[in-house]
């Protein structure tokens, strides 16, 4: 048996000669009494004798110690002192590096470790795994301090595990479990409301057709003007030597700035009269071409009157389409100014007609129609001239009671003013607005009639009602389109001054 005391010199002796790569270690750790042995070496080197066969300055190692492995990553240098007991014992294996997976000791000889790697012992106990990583299995032998694999990372550190047979994992940390994702149901699609769209009501398109005939075109005579050569010689040299120009100029001027005030609302005015030839057309014409010609607003005549009513060939028109029965089946409330009148027959100066038929016998118009054509088209014209039927008809009544003023014509004779008296007496049992509100025009059909115009006038105020006369007038009694630099002075003097007045009575509340 070597002797205890010159264990170290063993060693060496067997480090020289290669024995210690052929001996095999020993499996288990040491026996305690080695290691006391062992770690009395010292002390048992000054006690005995040093051993013949031993090295200097070492001992020999006793039988049955484990052979100790060199220093981690260094092996000891020849003949250097043996190193203290407590580092003799077989150091366990470091933990294995951060992100590599420990490894298992070879069952074979374990040849030399690499530079910076100590070997591992045989049965000694795996360290624990490297953080996020899971422990192998096995390793097969002859494995150095370098990973032969790269492990499945955890699953709980961020990733799914790459395998095929094996159960989902727990979702990862900070990802909700992934679920498998139903079949998408179709959401209803909520209705879209969509900005209004105006839907036009069915209706045809009619044809133009022409005012006059074509073969009764040539049949007018040149018209002629309404006061003879001598009365305009006369007038004329009266105001070149007489001071009524400025008077004139002032009345005008006056005029002017009343038919030129500015309204809220549109004002309808409605002309009636009792019976046919009363000059109610004439009237009406002469009352639109006025306020056109002043006023800076548009200005609309109607012709309400379907029975072969001759407005507009009074005013001009030379082919009418739309008529106010078909305009009643397509005007809506949010129509433009610019919608309006493109149905609307253009009219000179800033004014339009709606007629009222196309020169057709048969033609109707009822009261629902017509108020639905009026109350849309009021807010588009400042003023609307009206040109009804004759009383007492259903039309007409009804627009006599929704304007704002009313115009009886009656012609000046004496069937016509006593007629025209009856009506204004049963007019006085309606609300007091409809008859403070009504002039009546007192028209000359002939130069000189039969009845004295002032008393009748006197007679017909009586009732409470406004009398105008318009006095008798060539060009207007001649019939046709209207021309106003043909009409005598006295008359485009009565025209003005009745669209004063009654503009006047639209504006005011009785």
């Amino acid at each position: 048996m070597p002797n205890g005391d010159n264990w170290q010199g063993d060693v060496l002796r067997d480090l020289r000669g290669g024995a210690g790569r052929q001996s095999k270690p020993q499996q288990g750790p040491p026996p305690q009494g080695a290691g006391q042995q062992g770690a009395q070496g010292p002390a048992g080197q000054a006690q005995g004798g040093p051993t013949p066969n031993a090295a200097p300055g070492h001992a020999a190692p006793q039988q049955g110690a484990p052979a100790p492995e060199s220093g981690y990553g260094y092996p000891p240098p020849q003949g250097a002192p043996a190193a203290p007991a407590g580092y003799a014992q077989p150091a366990p294996a470091p933990d294995a590096t951060y992100g590599y997976p420990p490894q298992q000791q070879a069952a074979g000889p374990i040849p030399d470790a690499p530079h910076g790697y100590a070997p591992q012992q045989q049965g000694a106990p795996a360290p624990d795994p490297a953080y996020g990583y899971p422990p192998q299995q096995g390793t097969p032998a002859g494995s150095t301090g370098y990973p032969q694999a790269a492990p499945a990372p955890d699953p709980t550190y961020g990733h799914a595990p790459h395998q095929q047979t094996a159960p989902a994992p727990d979702p990862a940390y900070g990802y909700p479990p992934q679920q498998a994702a139903p079949a998408q149901q179709p959401r209803a699609t909520p209705a879209r409301t969509s900005a209004y769209t105006p839907t036009t009501r069915p209706h045809h398109t009619p044809d133009s057709r022409p005012v006059v005939d074509k073969s009764l075109v040539t049949a007018g005579r040149k018209p002629r003007h309404g006061q003879s050569f001598a009365s305009r010689a006369t007038r004329a040299l009266r105001r070149t030597v007489s001071s009524s120009a400025a008077k004139e100029v002032a009345e005008i001027t006056r005029i002017a700035e009343v038919l030129q005030q500015p309204v809220t609302t549109g004002r309808q005015i409605s002309v009636t009269s009792i019976r046919g030839g009363a000059g109610k057309t004439t009237v009406a014409a002469l009352l639109g071409t006025t306020y056109a010609h002043y006023r800076q607003d548009p200005v609309l005549v109607v012709e309400a009157d379907p029975a072969l009513g001759s407005l507009p060939l009074r005013l001009g028109a030379e082919t009418l389409r739309w008529t106010i029965g078909d305009f009643a089946d397509i005007v809506e409330p949010q129509m433009s100014l610019l919608d309006i009148t493109g149905y609307l027959v253009q009219l000179p100066g800033n004014a339009w007609l709606l007629p009222g038929s196309q020169g057709q016998i048969g033609a109707m118009l009822g009261s629902k129609a017509y108020e639905g054509v009026m109350v849309s088209l009021r807010r588009y014209f400042g003023v609307t001239v009206v040109d009804c039927e004759t009383l007492p008809a259903e039309v007409a009544r009804v627009a006599l009671s929704a304007s704002q003023a009313r115009v009886l014509t009656a012609p000046a004779t004496l069937e016509g003013v006593t007629s025209t008296y009856s009506v204004l007496q049963w007019m006085q049992g309606l609300p007091q607005h409809v008859i403070a509100g009504t002039v009546v025009v007192l028209t000359e059909l002939v130069p000189h009639p039969g009845l004295d115009l002032a008393e009748a006038a006197e007679k017909l105020r009586s009732t409470g009602a406004s009398v105008q006369v318009l006095p008798y007038d060539r060009h207007l009694a001649a019939g046709g389109l209207i021309r106003t630099e043909l009409l005598a002075h006295s008359t485009r003097e009565a025209a003005t001054r009745l669209a004063a007045d009654v503009f006047q009575l639209s504006q005011k509340r009785h």
